[in-house]
């Protein structure tokens, strides 16, 4: 099958990703990334929880991998990746760094996981966690997942991430589709981190959980409070 490609260059992309999430000083070292898995081990020997922090590092070819301020940012969907975290284009046995062309196709991406993960768990409304704003760009040739139906269902990720595998595989930068939560924007998925450029980081919000559904965004930094209609 041809799958049709595109060259996608936007100025400005948006990715949110959980406040909490530390950041690994070993991305931010001016050190070889081929020098990484034997940095980690030397450390491990002294913090034998440092491994996981760090991640696995043996899914990012040292080709690909990227160093130096906020490098955090982009390797770590890629090295924390697992079966029980998939996405669209993913099974979760590799990484991909997913965002948006806007702030709200990224908040809107966003809340449908964090609700749904909310909902599994019948936490108790209130304010939840804490998400950061990842600011980026792209330009890089893609594959135009736009009018697949079946790689845009809005629950059954089946067929995407069947995609998504025999795409990597074949050597592809990664995929845009037009959002499925934002009527009008646009999302990408990179497969490799050196197919973005490393972002800079942008506001701070939090979501609010009424029992249901997020039904609140509040911007930390300003104090905005915006309501979400679904």
């Amino acid at each position: 099958m041809t799958v049709p490609t595109r060259r996608v260059t936007w100025s400005r992309t948006v990715r949110i990703i959980r406040s909490i999430y530390p950041p690994i000083d070993l991305f931010e070292d001016i050190a070889d990334p081929a020098d990484w898995e034997a940095l980690a081990s030397a450390e491990a020997k002294f913090n034998p929880r440092i491994r996981d922090s760090i991640g696995d590092l043996s899914k990012v070819p040292v080709a690909r991998r990227v160093t130096g301020p906020g490098a955090s940012w982009v390797m770590a969907p890629f090295v924390h990746c697992s079966p029980l975290r998939p996405g669209r284009f993913t099974d979760g046995t590799f990484g991909l760094y997913y965002a948006g062309d806007s702030t709200e196709v990224a908040i809107a991406e966003t809340i449908h996981h964090h609700a749904r993960m909310m909902r599994a768990t019948a936490e108790a409304p209130g304010w939840t966690s804490q998400f950061r704003e990842l600011i980026g760009a792209i330009d890089a040739e893609l594959d135009d997942a736009k009018g697949r139906a079946d790689l845009l269902h809005p629950d059954d990720y089946g067929p995407s991430q069947i995609f998504g595998t025999e795409r990597r595989g074949a050597g592809s930068n990664g995929i845009t589709w037009p959002s499925v939560r934002y009527s009008g924007g646009s999302c990408f998925a990179a497969f490799w981190p050196d197919v973005v450029p490393i972002p800079s980081q942008g506001a701070h919000f939090a979501y609010h959980w009424n029992g249901e559904a997020i039904d609140f965004v509040k911007r930390l930094d300003i104090g905005e409070v915006m309501a979400i209609t679904q």
